[in-house]
């Protein structure tokens, strides 16, 4: 079977989900009001150097500063002094060109480069350096060395910028390659214009819509099908195909069925399962995923699955599968940075390679790039995958407002101990007669009922009298003590 893209369109969200042999692989959701930065273009100012960590904050109009770092500034910039010491290069209140390359994330800003990249569908322009190159998933010699004379050639004859040939170039004719390199300076060209009159804090080139930057980026042979369930952006789509990647315009489709195309290929499920800590396996085994601010943690367990021989060979095929598993949720969930892997611990030294290999192979497909080191003696693998725009929790979800994402709540016990604490604190501060506790229901139920010869003790020795109200908007960590 072939690869699927299926495109959802509503007014306030575009979906995206890249269907492989009929199973989903990933999901992309760009929403209206939040846009993605990332390869946008802004005019920006600085706002704040800093020294001792080499990175400068960078006013672009957004919510928050942005942060670029020295390691992100171009080639020149960082020719002007040895040891790239960012104050010797920008001062506070410079007006510079920045380029993003990770949207903001929690609480971090967006994060920047002077080191600007325009894409195409076959090449990457880069207007400040003057070298080229070929993309590494391209092996082939003899087509990497045609695609680097192509690249050469165009650059001798313009006397312009830097050009990267994508993956998308492998086997595409010279004509397409240069009419693709002739549209980037122009590009570029009219970005320029605008640069010359624009104020600092102004947006001088935003990237395409979801929907386009997936043609642009995400195609290949393996793609059958291209359905659309709107109309209108199948139009629009079938235009833009026309007119820069011919070749897929005869794989767009425009769904009209009854039937909501993603309930169709069961994407609601699938984006509904990827939400949840747990994930199934096959054989009765099962992964646990945890999300935090510093990394991913996922934990392999076997579960119902018991195996047929030994132990060794049950950990094996558990841990073989999950690698399978784990390489489809990590594009599915788009997490990214640092993911450590908690295989189940294998003695055969064989084992741990094959089943560090399947991961491997497995995550061929994966757009994002990525890095494994080998299988610690612990069974862990750790593990980063480049990051440039919010998991598919973050984009969906927010922290709950009982736990503040803790993922956990006080017991009605512990609760019940912290307001005894708080009415000795309350009667030692002020004189009173009597106090009223609000509380949840389960908290007071408890108060009243497991409690309540403590509660009594309490009320003999303050000589206060203490009444209890249940507040069915109060979560079980919510109370209050009211002084009467």
């Amino acid at each position: 079977m072939s690869d699927e893209i299926l495109i959802n369109m509503t007014p306030p969200e575009t979906r995206v989900a890249m269907v492989e042999n009929g199973v989903v692989q990933e999901v992309l959701i760009e929403r209206t009001r939040r846009r993605g930065l990332v390869g946008n273009i802004y005019k920006g100012k600085i706002c704040r150097i800093l020294p001792g960590m080499q990175a400068a904050f960078v006013d672009v109009g957004l919510e928050r500063a942005a942060f670029l770092h020295v390691a992100d500034l171009c080639a020149l910039e960082r020719d002007k002094v040895d040891d790239d010491q960012i104050e010797l290069i920008f001062r506070d209140g410079q007006e510079l060109v920045v380029q993003v390359i990770k949207d903001p994330l929690g609480a971090k800003g967006a994060r920047l480069s002077t080191e600007l990249a325009i894409p195409s569908v076959y090449l990457v322009y880069m207007p400040q350096t003057k070298t080229g190159g070929v993309s590494q998933r391209i092996e082939s010699e003899p087509e990497r060395a045609r695609l680097r004379a192509v690249v050469d050639a165009f650059q001798k004859e313009h006397g312009t910028g830097g050009f990267i040939a994508r993956t998308a170039a492998e086997g595409i004719d010279e004509g397409a390659l240069r009419a693709d390199m002739l549209f980037l300076i122009k590009l570029w060209n009219s970005i320029a214009q605008r640069l010359k009159t624009a104020k600092a804090k102004t947006l001088l080139h935003e990237d395409l819509p979801l929907s386009m930057r997936v043609l642009r980026d995400m195609h290949c042979e393996r793609v059958e099908k291209i359905r659309v369930d709107s109309r209108e952006t199948y139009n629009r789509l079938t235009k833009f195909a026309r007119e820069f990647v011919p070749e897929l315009a005869p794989r767009l489709e425009h769904y009209a069925g009854e039937r909501p195309l993603f309930d169709l290929y069961a994407v609601e499920d699938e984006i509904q399962r990827a939400l949840e800590r747990r994930v199934s396996l096959k054989s009765g085994g099962y992964l646990i995923f945890d999300q935090t601010e510093a990394m991913t943690t996922i934990d392999v367990n076997t579960g119902a699955f018991v195996g047929g021989r030994n132990l060794e060979e049950t950990i094996f095929k558990t841990n073989l599968e999950a690698a399978q598993a784990i390489a489809r949720q990590l594009r599915l969930r788009n997490l990214g940075g640092i993911i450590i892997i908690d295989f189940i611990d294998m003695r055969d030294q064989e084992h741990r390679q094959q089943v560090l290999g399947s991961l491997q192979k497995s995550l061929e497909k994966d757009h994002a790039k990525n890095a494994i080191s080998q299988v610690s003696s612990l069974g862990l693998v750790e593990m980063t995958r480049k990051r440039t725009r919010e998991s598919l929790e973050h984009i969906l979800c927010e922290p709950c407002p009982s736990c503040s994402g803790r993922g956990v709540l006080k017991t009605a016990e512990t609760v019940c101990l912290d307001i005894f604490r708080e009415i000795i604190r309350e009667v030692r501060q002020y004189n009173v007669q009597e106090l009223l506790v609000l509380a949840s229901n389960d908290v007071v139920a408890r108060l009243l009922d497991e409690e309540s010869d403590t509660l009594s003790e309490l009320e003999t020795f303050t000589q206060v009298k203490i009444k209890f109200r249940s507040e069915t908007q109060y979560n079980q960590e919510q109370y209050d003590v009211v002084l009467l």
